[in-house]
């Protein structure tokens, strides 16, 4: 062919041939242009290393000297890598391989990691994915970090690049169909505690910005700070060291010290303060560093620190571990009145926890560990009576110093430190098969245990020593805590694994391998244990909160919380304000960036599938709008209905979003349309989705489309001033004036709202209109034992003429709801207390156990109702017309069936007067028949007991009274097979003696009876 024509083919098939994309060099016999050695921690590296090489002439070597290091190479400049699609490198393990080591790359909002196990003597080639950093991929490190507790063996890397394989990028699956999702407004109904959404050592400009409600100064270093000095030992996390704080004015100490300005920061955004106190009985002794296990002193040790090559890890080159140093070389001793004076010197600064200083006090920080973290001062394990005593001396010192302070412990490291000792632990080998300590307390977990001595002292002394049951949970399956996001399986368990904080089908993942269920757990421990403790849980970390799985799990557990009733949480280790983990935190707390956030009280919400679309609904107090969290926890998009009861919604809610599309903003989506029943609605892959619906006749939401990103600058936020327009009041119980919490108080008016009595029966509104309003409130359960056979003594009592009875005794005695009280109100509280009715009154009151009756202050204008009996009237308070703030709104409460009046949110109630005296004793035996009395050693007029039988060898043939108690009213149950429940109530005292005949029959080598107190 003429050469023309060829040469013209020959350009035309070049314009057709891809041009190959340039490689980005990081590492090829030296650092790349524009790249930096960021390394941390105890590691060494040698960037010039000639041998072993995979090419060139040159790799890096790296030498792992102390835990939880790493080899990092940064870019002060994103690098955009936008048209790449891999990161590749080549590793060594170098003469004994099998480290353990993970790599991350990324920019601080997104990053992905991938776990490396390189082999001996070989190269090999490692592929890292980038499409998971999003459409818009921007780098500005890759680090290889020491997973592991210590030093590792040298390793190798070389030719380190991104690359553009061609990696598809993943079509976007259409629609699936997702489970139905439903929500009842007026079920399930109780107060969401803000404390939940709190962090440890979250800073300034997050803080502000979220409005953060409780921030926790914890953790290892936090249980030796010497707060006179400002020096902080550092324990097994940094080589047992001690080290001051940075401080500009040191001569002006403890004011000014590092935990005055935690707590001064904390009052700058408003948020309440949660500080450490030590129980171990050390303290760094000056402000200076010094060594727990110093080199000169205990010889060579395993790893030093890089800085200061004196102070070693306490572990000798042969891998045993030092022991026998002395406490002094860092340390001195401390009492109690240690934590008293600085407590002394908070209040004096920033006034007591009632009057704006700090509220909360954690009684140190995971005891059971102190003989690993803490062995060079408290190298015994710690057991449970070093707790229990420790606890006593130590939160006697805050309550006398702060009565108003509230106290968190035992702040227990996991699972193994609910259940044993550090003691249990120590002989090693399968110590759980006979903990010795555990045994020699009753064979309890050490958490009832320890519940059961604060109520105790309690009792003996008149001060609750603790307010919250606080344990640390971090999910024990492989790589998802305090981990990168991983692989796709790690992914998947990190989304699956939040059903340990509540599903009692779910079997743990890790080397638990039980169900954890962990708050329905705390729950029972309280309330079997010390009823009225709050829980908590001071550390938690579901991992990955630089990548969108993370934030979905972080917006799941947040969700969990709320929706289990849980009372305060603190994230350890805060995301920065620029990865997703924040963002989740932001859909709670401030979605649109002006401060709107979820509801405070929570309300029934369930989804037919929780592990593809989690839901959780909760209803704000104030403006009475419906919020909903919706989380697609899977890879595509998902339609479903979702019904809607109990609530008359506006016709269109906002939508707010966060998802993988726009890791950096929340993007205020499309309005909802909403019929009065519910919608259908599409919620994209991986993505977070809260939906608010205005109640009916509430102003239009704005359909314009926005999103919103972090603020550009974070001056500390100002607290808003609360509004004049306002009502609030408390709420007591009758009888013994103990502060009632969580009854919901109804608002009715334009538009309809609610408030929730918090713990110290405080309700409130603000921004009510001016008009007509009735403020009703309602209450159901909780009982906690109160209502016994003492109440119905009570009836029978004033029936006869024996006992008066005060207005509202006679409306909580009337139990069968006909407006007098007679002994057949005395028979249902009998029958209640046993279980054969489950409800007092028996005409129920607008579905409620309680009642509240109206303590009106002067106003213009009240209109006040008060509790009739056997109507639907919860009791009220209105006021036509109203038009400007009314405080003191106070209402007395009741509970039906409690006429003693001595209701107390703990467990036990009126049970505690009676029983103690109680006994059985065998009358006869003869042939098949078994005869036992029931005696009293001091005189009573009433008793709940409960008899006990060996069903399979005895049958009960009946209980009746005796002849000095022919005149009680007597009911019993048999609910379960050998449990029968006993109430009995007199008008006249019974004296000591025989008071019931027990009859069996069957075998008489059968064990006893046994007989207790219900």
């Amino acid at each position: 062919m003429p050469w023309r024509k060829a040469v013209l083919i020959v350009a035309l098939l070049l314009l057709f041939v891809p041009a190959v994309r340039a490689d980005i060099a990081v590492y090829g016999d030296g650092l790349a242009s524009g790249w930096q050695d960021w390394s941390w921690g105890g590691v060494t590296r040698d960037f010039n290393r000639a041998s072993p090489v995979q090419a060139g002439t040159a790799s890096i070597a790296v030498t792992y000297t102390g835990a939880w290091s790493g080899l990092q190479l940064g870019a002060p400049s994103p690098l955009n890598v936008g048209a790449y699609d891999t990161l590749r490198f080549y590793v060594h393990g170098g003469t004994s391989g099998g480290q353990t080591v993970q790599v991350q790359v990324g920019d601080g909002s997104s990053s992905v990691l991938r776990d490396v196990t390189p082999l001996a003597n070989t190269w090999t080639q490692v592929d890292v994915p980038l499409l998971d950093l999003g459409a818009q991929r921007q780098v500005t490190y890759v680090y290889w970090f020491n997973a592991s507790a210590g030093a590792q063996p040298v390793f190798y890397l070389d030719t380190i690049s991104f690359l553009s394989l061609g990696i598809p990028t993943p079509t976007p699956l259409p629609p699936g169909a997702g489970p139905p999702l439903s929500v009842d407004v007026s079920a399930n109904r109780h107060a969401i505690s803000p404390y939940i959404y709190g962090m440890n050592f979250a800073d300034e400009a997050l803080a502000g910005e979220l409005q953060l409600p409780v921030r926790r100064w914890g953790g290892n270093a936090t249980t030796r700070y010497n707060w006179q000095n400002d020096t902080s030992n550092h324990a097994s996390d940094w080589y047992f060291e001690n080290i001051p704080n940075d401080n500009a004015n040191p001569s002006t100490l403890p004011d000014g010290s590092s935990s005055d300005q935690f707590v001064e920061q904390d009052r700058r955004t408003a948020t309440s303060t949660l500080l450490t106190v030590p129980l171990i009985g050390w303290t760094p002794k000056a402000r200076s560093v010094a060594c727990g296990f110093s080199v000169a002193k205990y010889g060579a040790q395993q790893s030093t620190d890089p800085w200061n090559a004196d102070c070693g890890n306490g572990v000798r080159t042969n891998a045993t571990d030092i022991s026998g140093n002395n406490p002094l070389d860092t340390s001195l001793a401390i009492a109690p009145s240690f934590v008293q004076a600085w407590i002394d010197h908070l209040t004096a600064k920033y006034g007591d926890a009632a009057h704006g200083g700090v509220r909360f006090y954690n009684l140190d920080n995971e005891p059971m560990l102190w003989n690993s973290t803490h062995r060079d001062v408290h190298p015994t394990p710690t057991s449970y009576d070093e707790m229990r005593d420790r606890t006593y001396a130590y939160a006697a010192a805050v309550k006398a110093s702060d009565p108003s302070a509230l106290t968190l412990g035992p702040a227990e490291w996991g699972w193994t430190g609910y259940f044993w000792s550090a003691l249990d632990a120590a002989p090693g080998g399968a110590w759980w098969n006979n903990p010795q300590d555990r045994l020699a307390h009753g064979n309890l977990p050490f958490v009832a245990w320890y519940l059961q001595q604060m109520h105790t002292y309690g009792q003996q002394n008149g001060v609750r020593l603790l307010d919250y049951l606080d344990l640390h949970y971090y999910p024990q399956a492989s790589g998802v805590s305090l981990s990168g996001a991983g692989s796709a399986s790690t992914q998947a368990l990190r989304l699956r694994s939040t059903r340990s904080l509540w599903d009692p089908t779910y079997v743990d993942e890790s080397w638990i391998g039980d169900t954890v269920e962990l708050i329905p757990r705390m729950r029972q421990w309280v309330n079997d244990n010390y009823f009225g403790t709050k829980l908590a849980i001071g550390e938690y970390n579901w991992g990955a909160l630089d990548n969108i799985n993370g934030a979905l799990a972080q917006a799941d557990v947040l969700g969990i919380f709320g929706r289990e009733g849980l009372d305060l949480a603190t994230l350890w280790d805060p995301p920065s304000a620029a990865q997703p983990g924040a963002y989740a935190f932001r859909m709670y707390r401030t979605y649109d960036g002006a401060d709107s956030s979820f509801g405070d009280v929570a309300v029934s919400s369930v989804s037919a599938d929780q592990s593809q679309l989690a839901i959780y609904g909760a209803q704000h107090g104030a403006s009475g709008a419906l919020t909903l969290m919706i989380i697609n926890k899977s890879l595509q998009p998902l339609t479903s209905s979702l019904s809607l009861a109990g609530f008359s919604p506006a016709a269109a809610a906002a939508v707010y979003r966060y998802s993988s599309a726009n890791l950096g903003a929340i993007v205020r989506d499309v309005d909802q349309p909403v019929s009065a029943n519910g919608f259908t609605a599409t919620y994209p892959a991986s993505s977070i989705t809260l939906i608010e619906l205005p109640p009916a006749g509430a102003p239009a939401a704005t359909p314009s489309a926005t999103q919103t990103t972090p603020p550009t600058s974070s001056p500390s936020r100002t607290p808003t001033p609360t509004p004049s327009s306002s009502v609030a009041g408390q709420i007591r119980y009758f009888g013994s004036a103990v502060l009632v919490s969580q009854v919901g108080v109804h608002a009715y008016g334009t538009p309809n709202q609610i408030s929730v009595s918090d713990s110290n029966g405080q309700f409130s509104f603000v921004n009510l209109a001016a008009g007509d309003w009735r403020f009703e409130p309602s209450k159901a359960g909780e009982i906690n034992g109160a209502i016994t056979s003492l109440d119905a003594a009570f009836v029978l009592q004033a029936t006869v003429g024996l006992r008066s009875l005060t207005a509202a005794q006679r409306l909580a005695c009337d139990a069968n709801g006909n407006g007098s009280v007679s002994a057949i109100d005395a028979t249902l509280i009998l029958q209640y207390r046993v279980g054969l009715i489950a409800q007092l009154p028996v005409v129920q009151r607008c579905g409620t156990d309680w009642g509240f009756d109206p303590v009106p202050s002067a106003l213009p204008n009240p209109q006040t109702v008060a509790l009739q009996p056997a109507t639907c009237q919860a009791g009220a308070i209105g006021f036509h017309p109203w038009s400007r703030p009314a405080s003191n709104q106070d209402f007395t409460a009741l509970l039906f069936g409690d006429c003693s009046g001595n209701w107390q949110p703990a467990a036990g109630g009126g049970a505690a007067l009676q029983n103690r005296a109680a006994k059985l004793r065998r009358l006869r035996v003869a042939g098949g028949r078994l005869r036992y009395a029931i005696e009293i050693d001091t005189p009573t007029d009433a008793m709940d007991l409960q008899l006990r039988y060996d069903s399979q060898h005895l049958r009960l043939r009946g209980i009746r009274r005796s002849a000095q108690a022919r005149g009680i009213l007597l009911q019993t149950n048999e609910a379960a097979a050998g449990t029968v429940s006993i109430a009995l109530a007199s008008a006249a005292t019974l004296q000591a003696g025989t008071v019931l005949i027990v009859d069996f029959e069957g075998d008489r080598r059968a064990p006893a009876p046994r007989l207790m107190g219900q």
